[in-house]
C-alpha cells in the first residue's frame, strides 16, 4: 500500500512538471489563432496569421535558408558519418568516437563562438555556407554514434561470407552493410535536419547579415515585439518538429530487426 502511495506520488510529479512545460507551448498554440493583434486577452477565433505568414516573403526567404541548410548538413553528414563508420580501422574508430560526442556536451553558444573565430582566422565570409559547415559538424555528432551502435549489431560473418564469395568491398557495402544500416541512416538523417532546422545559436553566429534563417527570423520578429506571427511561425515548427521526432522514432525503433 505505500509502495502504491508513494508510486503515484512520483506519477502526480513527473505529470506536473511535464504540465510545467507544455503547457505553456499548448497556450502558444491557442493563441496562434487569436483575432487580437497583441496575444493577450482572447478576441475570436481567426485564420488569418497564418495566412499573413504563408503569404510572407520575408518568411519564405528563411524558410528556404532553413531548408537549403539542414537538407546539405543532412547529406554531408550522413555520407561522411556513414563512410567514416564503415571504412575507419575498428579499434581507431572506437579510439576517436568520445570526440563525436564532445559537440553535445559542450554548450552550444561555446562552439559557436569556436567555429566563428575558426572562419575568421580562414578569413572566411558568413553566409550559407559556413552555415552549412557549422551545422554539418555538429551532424556528424549525432550520425556518427547513431550509425555506429547500429553496426556494431552486424553479424560480422556476413561480411566473411560475402568475401568468401567473391564479392568487392563496394558490393558489399552496397548489397549487405548499406541495407542493414538503411534504419539508422534514415533515423539519423531525420534527427540531423531537425537540430538544423530548429538551430538558433549556431545560425545566428555563422549565417552573416545575407543568410536569415527561420529561427534567427522569428527572433527578429520577438525583438521587434510580440506579434501572432511569432505564435504561428512558432506552431509550425513544432508541428513540423512534432513529427519528424515521430518519423525518426519508428525508423530508430519500430524497424529494427
Amino acid at each position: 500500500m505505500i509502495q502504491q502511495r508513494v508510486s503515484m506520488r512520483f506519477v502526480l510529479c513527473i505529470a506536473a512538471v511535464y504540465l510545467f512545460l507544455y503547457i505553456p507551448i499548448i497556450v502558444l498554440i491557442i493563441f496562434s489563432f487569436n483575432k487580437g493583434e497583441y496575444p493577450v486577452d482572447w478576441l475570436g477565433f481567426t485564420t488569418q496569421w497564418y495566412t499573413e505568414v504563408l503569404s510572407s516573403s520575408e518568411v519564405h526567404d528563411a524558410l528556404y535558408n532553413s531548408i537549403i541548410v539542414a537538407c546539405s548538413s543532412v547529406l554531408l553528414s550522413v555520407i561522411f558519418g556513414f563512410l567514416y563508420v564503415f571504412y575507419a580501422i575498428p579499434a581507431r574508430l572506437q579510439h576517436y568516437m568520445p570526440l563525436f560526442y564532445l559537440p553535445l556536451a559542450v554548450p552550444e553558444i561555446v562552439l559557436a563562438a569556436g567555429l566563428i573565430s575558426a572562419l575568421y582566422v580562414l578569413h572566411a565570409s558568413l553566409g550559407l555556407p559556413t552555415l552549412i559547415v557549422a551545422h554539418t559538424l555538429l551532424g556528424l555528432s549525432y550520425v556518427v554514434p547513431i550509425v555506429y551502435a547500429r553496426y556494431q549489431s552486424l553479424d560480422h560473418r556476413l561480411l566473411e561470407a560475402s568475401y568468401d564469395l567473391g564479392a568487392t568491398r563496394a558490393q558489399t557495402l552496397q548489397y549487405v552493410v548499406l541495407p542493414f544500416l538503411l534504419p539508422s541512416l534514415i533515423a539519423s538523417a531525420l534527427l540531423v535536419f531537425i537540430v538544423s532546422f530548429d538551430d538558433f545559436i549556431l545560425s545566428f553566429f555563422c549565417s552573416g547579415p545575407s543568410a536569415q534563417t527561420l529561427p534567427v527570423y522569428l527572433f527578429a520578429l520577438i525583438l521587434a515585439g510580440a506579434t501572432p506571427m511569432v505564435n504561428v511561425i512558432s506552431t509550425l515548427m513544432i508541428i513540423t518538429s512534432a513529427v519528424l521526432i515521430g518519423l525518426c522514432a519508428w525508423f530508430q525503433f519500430g524497424k529494427r530487426g
